[in-house]
Parts: structure tokens; C-alpha cells; sequence
């Protein structure tokens, strides 16, 4: 059985939780954002969270009431109903309800939005017990919806670590390939607040990340692995300071122009940390894709001078941006060439 539902939203609320289904890789054959699938599992995996928290705030407040004893509690219970659904709710988005979603729900999701209606809205209309559970959901970190919209493959992955069992998964990341891996700890990115999987390859050996919501058939083996202590060692260092890669750090001399250090402190999405610094020039000790990927974008304004590796790379990397150019301005001219 399916249910179509129509909720009003703000629609900086719905533009949020757009960007959400599609960083999380909901998508439609077609490759626009899934965003009903999206809200299908958010309402499946954090339903019963976000009650618990509610319930347990509404029993706070009452066991605060209880000590007046000029309050019945009846009107304990008034008072603390009125105070969730009216003075907790978030001020993040402006009043007024500026767009609409159609919801279409079926199985267990189905299941929660008949729960919903059936005990949850004796106070409040069912779209501002869902915007107020969006919101909720809105007002946790990154990585943590992440572990809601995942919550299944969170809790695969934690089992599998803490039994130190070998694991196989797909990827949406490589199409067409079938890992098979040692699973050692799950980190987050402090700049794009993703969840990773560090691991080892079972048939080569070597240190692995993979994000997590791009995870698929995940299946745990009842094979099992012994923990290596300089691998795990050399993981944690990854998780401390950049969990997306596992490559060996180089170490890394760029000169930067005033203009550049400006960027460098502005810029702080994958930021490398600075070994030392003299004058203009700056030391890394950093995976040398990750050092490329965040300085190939400051042009002239910061040039890594060493390693030379690192050097021919990055021309190799502006020569092809520079001969993508010329071939637009030559396409440009011929376009624009009066007929004759």
C-alpha cells in the first residue's frame, strides 16, 4: 500500500535537506536528486530517536513542575506539552511555509507516518510535527545525519569491527567492483563532516579509505582477522588528520603570495596542516593528492616548489586547464566571425 502526504516546509529547509539527498547519493535513474526516497529513510531511522528525545525533555520539565506543588498536574502536563510544541521549537528558519512536498510512503515508512498521526498530534498538525522532526534532524552535525540515513550499514560496520571480521562491499564511488576488506575504524572529516571507513585490503594489504554512504551490499563474512599494530597505528595517524586518504605524507615546500596566504586562511575545506612556516614560504607533511587537490585551485598565488613530483604534476594539471582554454576562445572567434 502506498499514501501520498502534502507538508509545507520552509524552503531553505527544503533546499538543506535537497543538498543532504544528494551529497548522501539519493538519486533517480536519471540522475536528478531522489529527495522522496531521502525523506522516506530519514523518517524510518530517526522517527523513533527523535521521540525518545522529546519524551525524555517532556519528563524533565515535569519532574521539574512536580516541585511546585501549587501546579496539579494536569496543568504540569499543559504547561510542558505547550512549552516543547511552542517555545522549543527552532528559530533557524523564517515563519511563513513557502513550499510544499509531496511524500509518498509505503512500508515501514508508511508504518511511521501512521504512527504519527495515530499518537502523535493531539497539540499540533501533523506538517509541524514533521517540519519540527525535520528540524531536529537539520540541527545535528553532518556526520551524525549521516549515521542516521545509514544506520543499518553503522551498525554492520561497528559489528564488524569490534569482531574483527573481513568484510565485502560495493561502491558507488568504482561501478562494477567488489572489495573485500579488513575493517579497523570508522573517522569523520572535520571539513566535510563524511564518515569513512579506513581499512586494508584483504588481497593486497595495503591501507584503504572508503566513505561510508557510498557503501552497497555490505556482507559480513564469518572469516575473521587478526589486528595489525603498525597498520593500526598508521590508520589512527589517517583518522586524526585527514580520514579521506590513507597515502603515505610527503614532505611538501610552498611559496605563497600575500594574496595566497589569504586564500590559505580562508579556504579551510581540506586545509593541510602546517609543519612550519618562514616568511612566504610554507612546510608540509601532508598525502601528496590531497596537497595538489587543495593548492592546484590558487593558481599563481601559491606554487608547491618541492617535491618535483609534485612540481610536473601540477603543470601537467594547468597545461591541460590552459589548452581546455585556448580551444573555448578559437571555438569563441570562429563562432563569432562575420559571415560572408
Amino acid at each position: 500500500m502506498t499514501e501520498k502526504y502534502k507538508i509545507y516546509i520552509p524552503e531553505e529547509m527544503r533546499a538543506r535537506l535537497i543538498n543532504d539527498a544528494e551529497l548522501f547519493d539519493f538519486t533517480k535513474n536519471d540522475g536528478s536528486v531522489n529527495l522522496n526516497a531521502f525523506l522516506k529513510e530519514l523518517l524510518v531511522n530517526y522517527f523513533d530517536q527523535y521521540r525518545e528525545t522529546k519524551k525524555n525533555l517532556l519528563d524533565t520539565i515535569l519532574l521539574d513542575l512536580s516541585e511546585y506543588s501549587s501546579i496539579t498536574d494536569s496543568d504540569a502536563s499543559a504547561i510542558a506539552d505547550k512549552i516543547i510544541n511552542t517555545y522549543m521549537k527552532s528559530g533557524e528558519y523564517r515563519a511563513g511555509r513557502n513550499a510544499t512536498i509531496t511524500l509518498t510512503v509505503s512500508g515501514r515508512s508508511l508504518d511511521v507516518m501512521r504512527s504519527i498521526e495515530n499518537n502523535m498530534l493531539t497539540q499540533v498538525s501533523l506538517s509541524q510535527y514533521i517540519n519540527d522532526l525535520l528540524s531536529s534532524y537539520l540541527s545535528i552535525s553532518r556526520s551524525s545525519r549521516e549515521m542516521i540515513i545509514f544506520r543499518d550499514t553503522f551498525e554492520d560496520l561497528n559489528t564488524a569491527i569490534k569482531s574483527r571480521r573481513i568484510i565485502t562491499f560495493s561502491s558507488t564511488s568504482l561501478t562494477g567492483s567488489v572489495f573485500t576488506v579488513r575493517p579497523y575504524m570508522i573517522a569523520a572529516s572535520k571539513e566535510e563532516q563524511c564518515n569513512y571507513l579506513l581499512c586494508t585490503d584483504e588481497r593486497l594489504g595495503q591501507p584503504r579509505t572508503f566513505r561510508i554512504s557510498r557503501l552497497r551490499a555490505l556482507y559480513l563474512s564469518t572469516d575473521t582477522f587478526e589486528i595489525n599494530d603498525e597498520i593500526y597505528q598508521e590508520l589512527s595517524e589517517a583518522a586524526r588528520r585527514n580520514p579521506q586518504s590513507v597515502s603515505k605524507n610527503i614532505e611538501a615546500k610552498v611559496v605563497m603570495t600575500d594574496r595566497g596566504i589569504h586564500k590559505f586562511h580562508m579556504i579551510t575545506k581540506n586545509r593541510p596542516d602546517v609543519e612550519r612556516r618562514e616568511g612566504n614560504t610554507y612546510y608540509f607533511n601532508w598525502p601528496r593528492r590531497q596537497l595538489e587537490d587543495y593548492f592546484g585551485r590558487f593558481g599563481q598565488e601559491a606554487v608547491i616548489v618541492s617535491p618535483p613530483e609534485c612540481i610536473e604534476s601540477l603543470k601537467i594539471f594547468y597545461g591541460k586547464g590552459l589548452n581546455a582554454y585556448r580551444k573555448a576562445q578559437q571555438n569563441y572567434k570562429e563562432k563569432t566571425l562575420p559571415e560572408n
